[in-house]
């Protein structure tokens, strides 16, 4: 890897915000594509934070500051994508009722975002209806359904079944720290992210899929 991609790729990775503006910025004065600057350092460092995370030898603050840095670097990167990354998809997110926990959901959404996708965030504590309302709304390519609590994550299936009664197509991805593979299958999901560097690669599995 190029020496300046293998320090943004740290940068990101250490929730350097300053750094990872800057180095996004010098590595593409010196002539480095966009794309190539966000497949071969940021997004790296997003897939070896979350494998890192998998293997519990990083941390949801760890996890918080890299997304934080690399939402930065997309800003400085996004006017130079030419449109292609960022028409990647739209997305509606949100915490399914009964829970108030934002952070996963959050961290969900910037990686997205890095990712390209357009997220339509709504919030937390969301009913089953709101959810139903914003699909209705938007039309997303994807529905994302998080939830932090084995108690709050009973709720997906209801809203998996309220919205396949609009659409029955309706892409739906699931995840949050309880909900497991074989959880996300029993109640019908379309597909399942164990944690949020994840969830742009199984979003962009999914669209491809449906392509």
């Amino acid at each position: 890897m190029n020496e300046l991609l293998e320090m943004l790729k740290r940068a990101v990775m250490l929730g350097d915000e300053e750094e990872t503006v800057r180095l996004v910025g010098e590595a593409l004065h010196t002539g480095l594509l966009p794309r190539t600057v966000l497949e071969e350092a940021m997004m790296p460092a997003r897939a070896e934070l979350g494998e890192r995370f998998s293997r519990n030898e990083a941390f949801i603050p760890e996890l918080i500051v890299a997304a934080m840095a690399m939402e930065k670097g997309m800003e400085a990167l996004k006017p130079f994508l030419a449109g292609e990354e960022r028409g990647r998809g739209l997305v509606v997110l949100g915490t399914v009722h009964g829970d108030i926990h934002s952070i996963g959901k959050n961290l969900v959404r910037m990686c997205l975002e890095g990712a390209g996708f357009q997220v339509v965030d709504i919030g937390e504590d969301v009913r089953t209806e709101r959810f139903v309302e914003a699909y209705r709304e938007h039309r997303p390519d994807i529905l994302g359904l998080s939830a932090l609590l084995s108690s709050t994550m009973q709720r997906m299936p209801e809203v998996i079944e309220a919205v396949r009664a609009e659409d029955p197509s309706a892409v739906i991805m699931v995840g949050g720290a309880p909900v497991t593979r074989e959880f996300a299958e029993r109640i019908g999901a379309s597909g399942y992210a164990p944690n949020a560097f994840e969830a742009a690669v199984k979003a962009r599995e999914l669209l491809s899929a449906t392509d």
